[in-house]
């Protein structure tokens, strides 16, 4: 069963009662900060149309506000910092970091802040908000699983999430490319998104 999810039954509707929600799940609901050492936020992006290359960034925080009784009222809250980009390759993330790309000197930080979210069911959530990138801000929807929630070895009360989306990079600004002999460009317009989410509930 989901952070936020629960079975009903088909019932006449001159007796049908609200849900009970379980005490596991309410129990969830507060305030978390999420662990970078413990999450990953990455991409892949299709390279010179034949291979993928993938990458995340090294440095970032954010928040989240669950609600286990009702999904709509959680909220999430993330702030990258664009210099810690990691693909591997020194040369790429220096012109990743670059005015070809992300500008970092005049842009430091990606951030994203929730405005929607919603149980799809089952385990399975969508939160959509405010995704700004080189000073543009676009809507953005991230597929989210709950994997769960345990207490750490240290006292900590964790929750988990894995999530993936979709952007088209054009749409913020992002539009370097070089065409290819054979056709195409080296660089996919579509970047994939994805999360590995691990927060700690606030005392």
């Amino acid at each position: 069963m989901g952070i936020f999810g629960r079975k009903t039954t088909d019932t006449p509707a001159a007796t049908t009662a609200p849900a009970a929600v379980s005490p596991e799940l309410a129990a969830l609901t507060g305030e978390y900060t999420i662990d970078p050492s413990h999450s990953e936020i990455g991409f892949v992006a299709r390279h010179a149309m034949v291979t993928n290359v993938k990458g995340y960034f090294k440095a970032f925080d954010g928040t989240l506000h669950l609600d286990g009784t009702d999904p709509s009222k959680s909220t999430a809250t993330i702030d990258v910092k664009m210099e810690s980009i990691e693909t591997g390759s020194a040369d790429r993330d220096g012109h990743l970091k670059s005015s070809d790309f992300f500008k970092i000197d005049e842009f430091p930080t990606m951030t994203f802040r929730s405005t929607k979210a919603e149980a799809l069911g089952g385990d399975d959530y969508r939160i959509t908000g405010d995704l700004s990138i080189l000073g543009v801000t676009k809507p953005l929807s991230i597929d989210l699983e709950f994997n769960g929630s345990a207490k750490d070895p240290f006292g900590n009360e964790r929750v988990g999430f894995e999530g993936k989306a979709e952007i088209l990079r054009s749409e913020w600004g992002l539009t370097w490319n070089a065409a290819l002999e054979t056709g195409g460009v080296l660089v996919s317009d579509k970047i994939k998104l994805t999360f590995d989410i691990s927060a700690i509930k606030n005392a």
